[in-house]
């Protein structure tokens, strides 16, 4: 369906249907599945053919629809779901590295991500290398002959600071990187990361994806060699697969992505502003605004500013009095969801980071990062505002 619009291909590509000729599509619960022979069995081992399927572990037809849609709409020629965010970057990553390679890495990351990159990779014998992803003098003073793959998020969580896609891909090419680009924050929306140079690109489909607080879901994009060739080996074989019925709820996720991520930004775009002008915080940052560093590459890597926006009360205690007082923003810690969220980094999600850590990566005491929901704009504003006068 490649010669559909996203908004298209998000309802209908990787779609299939059984005899009953079902419209919503069907859920394949099932370990496994049945051949005609024991020949039918040993041919299938050999090699999968089309649509066939061996052990839920391996793929599953639900599983497959969404790894098609997503793969559709990200412009990737395959994909792999996983478990959760993580079992993907966890997948994506060690799938392809062994004792003895090198990789560069942005610093501004999630505290799981990090925590694969200075604990898990380092301890099977990785040496991993860490940047401002801001900068692309240290990526190019980091990335080496030997280096083995970069990664980044596109957008970092929580500060929201954006790399240059196509920038760090040319320098990582160059000595044959790949490149695996950490995708949430920018959403499938707004993605063309493949297309700006990345090799690899993971999302948390927890996030945006399914989008209503339903399910944990991860995917692994990249081309079919990569995929089939590095990736589902590696998967498969440790257990990191997504369930059918999850894949099903990320399939109704995919079918209203496009209007629900949109609304978010809009809303995003309005409250960073209105946030810009309380004089009671310290610091406002939202891409979509002229004033963060990275404006004019995020305008031209996305289009837009996202779904988050991110803050700074002054200090933790004005930050929980902020948090407490809020009514209908929740106190979470997800992104993405239909429901507005608001996170404090410093106390859960980078919590185990010492605080000259924190401090480097712009997560002070007083940060408070707001995943944008689907309320009115209006409202969010105003319950806010009234949060911020109880600091």
């Amino acid at each position: 369906m490649t010669e559909y619009r996203k908004r298209t291909r998000a309802v209908h590509a990787g779609s299939r249907r059984s005899q009953y000729g079902e419209v919503s599509e069907a859920i394949y619960m099932t370990q496994g599945f049945v051949y005609e022979t024991a020949e039918a069995a040993e041919q299938r081992f050999v090699k999968i053919e089309g649509d066939e399927f061996i052990y839920a572990r391996y793929g599953n037809p639900t599983v497959k629809m969404f790894e098609d849609r997503l793969a559709s709409l990200e412009g990737a020629e395959a994909a792999f779901a996983c478990a959760s965010g993580m079992a993907a970057v966890n997948g994506a990553l060690t799938s392809m590295l062994r004792a003895g390679d090198h990789v560069v890495s942005s610093r501004a990351l999630f505290g799981s991500c990090l925590y694969i990159l200075e604990e898990i990779l380092p301890r099977y014998g990785v040496e991993v290398s860490f940047v401002d992803g801001k900068n692309l003098e240290e990526w190019k003073a980091a990335i080496r002959a030997d280096t083995k793959a970069v990664f980044f998020e596109s957008v970092s969580n929580p500060a929201l600071e954006v790399v240059d896609i196509a920038a760090v891909s040319e320098l990582a090419h160059a000595v044959g990187a790949k490149v695996v680009c950490d995708n949430v924050f920018a959403t499938p929306v707004y993605s063309d990361a493949i297309a700006q140079g990345a090799d690899v690109v993971v999302y948390s489909a927890t996030k945006h994806i399914d989008g209503q607080g339903r399910a944990l879901g991860g995917v692994i994009l990249g081309t079919e060699e990569h995929i089939r060739g590095v990736v589902e080996p590696y998967m498969k074989h440790t257990g990191g697969s997504l369930s059918p019925f999850s894949a099903w709820l990320m399939l109704k996720g995919l079918e209203t992505i496009e209007l629900r991520v949109k609304a978010q930004a809009e809303s995003a775009q309005r409250i960073a502003e209105a946030l810009s002008r309380e004089d009671k915080l310290a610091h406002v940052a939202y891409p979509g605004l002229p004033a963060h560093p990275q404006h004019d590459l995020a305008m031209r890597q996305m289009g837009a500013g996202g779904t988050v926006v991110v803050f700074d009360a002054g200090s933790r205690e004005a930050a929980f009095r902020l948090l407490n007082a809020l009514d209908i923003v929740i106190i979470s810690n997800n992104l993405g969801d239909a429901k507005s969220i608001a996170t404090h980094p410093a106390s859960t999600t980078h919590q185990r980071l010492p605080e000259a850590q924190k401090a480097a990566l712009g997560i002070t005491p007083g940060l408070i990062r707001l995943s944008v929901g689907l309320e009115d704009a209006e409202d969010l504003i105003e319950d806010l505002r009234q949060a911020i006068g109880e600091m």
